[in-house]
């Protein structure tokens, strides 16, 4: 799919991972309609971008109906359809189970899962308008691979690894696409969650700028999926085909941590 002139909605594009997306998808002359709850970030991401003229920005609670509707009128008032839906926004609680609230459990399902979802289903009508048209959906290893002490957020990810199986098949005859992508952890500013489980859960960092440009090839080359290279691909196999030597590896990682309090 050409990225250049193309209309893109992108949720949490505030920060982090969205505003180097945002960033990358500017240069290749994208039409932008970002999306985040953080309207001073938007802001800043917007002066970061090559061509800011091309530039809407939308503040959005992507857990509120309102919001969402708003979003959606205005990418119907401005362009009329949409090229590529690209759901990122995320939030993450990390700690053992049973010290996360209710709270933080409902907002990670709110914002990780419910909120692609009902996103997919608004905006279906105007990514009809412009097919062929692509949903991408942001996931991660997580969704694959689930780590203890991520029980919540590994739930939502595999949430959205299922909703994205699940809407390939169902949209393809409407001339929507979807890709699933599974990045590493980036370096940013959620990675103070769970900093101290970096080295003893031997986690590699992708920076955010690395993790944009794997998404924005996954776009321009039409990919049903995309994950890191390296390892972990191979330990998604052993995930999927021998879990048990999963849960031992991390079951003992895990008895090696001292401590792991709840970090929202």
């Amino acid at each position: 799919m050409r990225i250049d002139a193309a209309t893109i909605v992108l949720t949490g594009a505030g920060s982090g991972i969205g505003r180097a997306l945002a960033m990358a998808l500017s240069e290749k002359g994208a039409r932008l309609v970002l999306a985040d709850l953080n309207e001073d970030g938007l802001k800043e991401t917007k002066k970061m971008l090559r061509f800011p003229e091309q530039v809407h920005l939308v503040r959005t609670d992507v857990t509120n109906p309102v919001d969402r509707k708003a979003l959606v009128d205005k990418v119907a008032q401005e362009f009329g359809e949409l090229k590529v839906l690209i759901n990122n926004a995320g939030v993450i609680s990390v700690g053992p189970l049973q010290e996360t609230s209710d709270e933080a459990l409902e907002l990670m399902a709110k914002v990780n899962l419910v909120a692609p979802m009902a996103l997919c289903r608004d905006f279906t009508p105007l990514l009809k308008k412009a097919k062929p048209a692509r949903i991408v959906n942001i996931g991660s290893m997580f969704g694959d691979i689930a780590f203890p002490l991520f029980a919540g957020y590994s739930a939502t990810k595999f949430g959205v690894r299922g909703l994205s199986d699940a809407l390939r098949r169902e949209l393809k005859a409407e001339g929507i696409n979807v890709t699933y992508v599974a990045p590493r952890a980036a370096k940013t500013g959620a990675t103070g969650a769970f900093e101290h489980l970096i080295e003893p859960m031997k986690m590699k960092l992708d920076a955010p700028e690395v993790v944009a440009g794997h998404i924005v090839a996954a776009i321009e080359n039409d990919a049903r999926s995309a994950y890191p290279k390296g390892p972990e691909r191979f330990f998604v196999l052993v995930q999927r085909l021998f879990p048990g030597l999963v849960d031992n590896g991390l079951i003992k990682q895990l008895a090696s941590i001292e401590g792991g309090k709840s970090v929202q």
